[in-house]
């Protein structure tokens, strides 16, 4: 069964590629000893967030390339068939092949998307006890057990963020992104934590192969804008902000940090017509307010 509710997705590639020397093949047959076609096959090296993973071929065979050498924790799984595990001790080359039979499952078909979410809820709960790495635990059986429900790395990032180890928390989202490079949140929340790590320059790269007519939140680009004013950097933080003022025409705080970065590049002129327009639209509870009209007191001059 498909898992609709977490918009999930996995491709079917004929072998699976790391960053390794090793690799293994392997031969998977049904119980009436057919080949068996589209079995996802998955490994995790233990101790380690990367995970490869490939589907069996119409021959039931299949291989998995780039793998380090160590200790790997293997799962073969089709829908109606009963998972299989296994752990394997990879070696750099010689690897013999594994040639295994899954068994038709006799349990009652469950809807995996009920179980994701009620693991999710606990998890969840346990995090906000505080209890990250319990809440961790929760998350790793289930992806054990779902490998597609790959999406469920974020939540396990947000836990080890909370703890402020930005490494784990920025390894585990690397396995959205890899996999859904399409999805902007999730790339927004890579800088976010990129950010914080103190990688400011990975950050800026992330946030620069964005298409920002698909931004649905301008607030890390601000972000990024007033880094740029504060650096001096007016020229660059103008061309953000103005894209930004495009996709966003009913955001004030964007005009008002363009003012500031015209006054950075001295062209007070175009400046001062920002903040105009930033008065006329703000809120009368915007914090930038007061700032905006002490700023246009200094430049009632300017023509």
């Amino acid at each position: 069964m498909a898992l609709c509710l977490l918009a999930l997705s996995l491709a079917t590639a004929a072998a699976a590629q790391g960053k390794g020397p090793a690799s293994i093949k392997g031969k998977i047959l049904d119980d009436t000893g057919k080949p068996a076609l589209d079995v996802m096959v998955r490994a995790a090296k233990t101790g380690e967030a990367q995970i490869l993973e490939t589907r069996t071929t119409d021959k039931g065979e299949w291989e998995i390339k780039g793998m380090t050498p160590g200790q790997w924790n293997f799962e073969f799984a089709k829908a109606g068939f009963d998972p299989q595990r296994m752990e394997v001790k990879i070696a750099e080359r010689g690897n013999p092949p594994i040639e295994m039979k899954l068994t038709r499952s006799t349990a009652p078909a469950v809807d995996p998307n009920v179980e994701i979410q009620e693991e999710l809820k606990k998890a969840m709960g346990l995090a906000q006890a505080g209890k990250n790495a319990d809440a961790r635990k929760v998350i790793d059986d289930v992806l054990v057990k779902y490998p597609a429900a790959f999406r469920l790395n974020a939540f396990i990032a947000t836990t080890y963020q909370e703890e402020k180890n930005f490494d784990k928390a920025i390894e585990h989202v690397k396995i959205v992104v890899d996999k859904e490079p399409a999805d902007i949140d999730m790339k927004l929340f890579l800088a976010e934590l990129m950010t914080a790590k103190g990688d400011k320059e990975g950050a800026q790269k992330i946030l620069d192969s964005i298409d920002m007519t698909q931004v649905k939140d301008a607030t890390m680009f601000i972000n990024q804008a007033i880094s740029a004013i504060n650096a001096g950097r007016a020229d660059d933080a103008v061309a953000l902000l103005d894209k930004l003022a495009t996709q966003f025409p009913t955001r004030p705080d964007i005009i008002y940090y363009r003012a500031r970065a015209k006054i950075v590049g001295k062209k007070m002129v175009e400046a001062k017509a920002d903040l105009e327009k930033f008065v006329s639209m703000a809120p009368p509870d915007a914090r930038e307010l007061p700032d905006a009209k002490k700023l246009l007191e200094q430049l009632k001059d300017v023509k």
